[in-house]
């Protein structure tokens, strides 16, 4: 496992496909800012006039997020 995932998975040990999903969701959408806080996940996704920010609990509903929001605009990379 790579370095990176390794130390993620330290965060969510209860989500760890979730953690695989991560990497792949970074690959396929590299403009966009995946970060942890404490207790929360938030991601930015950049926009031409500003930015999108979402804020969720877990890894897995941040993700289920970005896919809805990335779906409703098929623009973003």
């Amino acid at each position: 496992m790579e370095e990176r995932a390794a130390r993620r998975l330290r965060l969510v040990a209860d989500e760890y496909d979730q953690v695989l999903r991560l990497d792949r969701f970074r690959r396929d959408h590299p403009a966009v800012i995946v970060g942890v806080g404490n207790g929360w996940w938030q991601a930015v996704i950049p926009e031409p006039d500003g930015e999108i920010v979402t804020t969720r609990y877990t890894l897995r509903a941040l993700l289920d997020k970005l896919d809805e929001l990335l779906d409703a605009n098929p623009g973003h990379e």
